[in-house]
């Protein structure tokens, strides 16, 4: 948690600036904020530190790269056990086509987000790998005709002001 961490707007408009752009030096989003570049390096090491700001990594082209087939993929235990859940966990960790896994409420235990070259590979990827798991009981797929909306932006400005 963040609970001892004070944001004030000078912060915002720094996570926002590295949001837009993670290459920034200090220089630039001091620039864009009217803080000093040293001023931003301090900011942005203590937003660092207190977790606030994850890590930084460059965005793939998935399409350009051959991953075609955008997936998601509900999946239902057999058994609803720790050791059963610690399991499929193990799995999750090991299938790089898995790009996220959220435990879900309701019907379905877990939703997963896969990406693949074909249909071939979610075939692979549904029948070979989490069917044939043990912990797995029952897997549905939905493959994404059109991407409406792609951001992994936060919607910093509905931030409460205490934050």
């Amino acid at each position: 948690m963040h609970d001892t961490t004070t944001v004030d707007a000078f912060d915002l408009r720094l996570l926002l600036a590295l949001q837009d752009d993670g290459r920034l030096t200090n220089q630039q989003i001091g620039e864009r904020i009217g803080l000093s570049p040293s001023q931003c390096s301090r900011r942005r090491a203590a937003l660092e530190a207190a977790g606030l700001i994850r890590g930084y990594r460059a965005e793939l082209a998935a399409e350009a790269l051959g991953l075609q087939v955008l997936a998601f993929i509900q999946v239902t235990l057999t058994a609803h056990s720790v050791e059963n859940a610690r399991r499929f966990r193990d799995l999750l960790g090991r299938v790089a086509e898995i790009q996220e896994a959220y435990a879900m409420t309701g019907d379905t235990d877990y939703l997963l987000k896969a990406i693949v070259p074909d249909l071939k590979g979610l075939s692979r990827l549904v029948n070979d790998v989490l069917l044939a798991h043990d912990s797995v009981a029952r897997v549905r797929s939905s493959i994404v005709l059109d991407r409406l909306k792609d951001s992994a932006r936060l919607p910093l400005s509905v931030l409460p002001r205490s934050l």
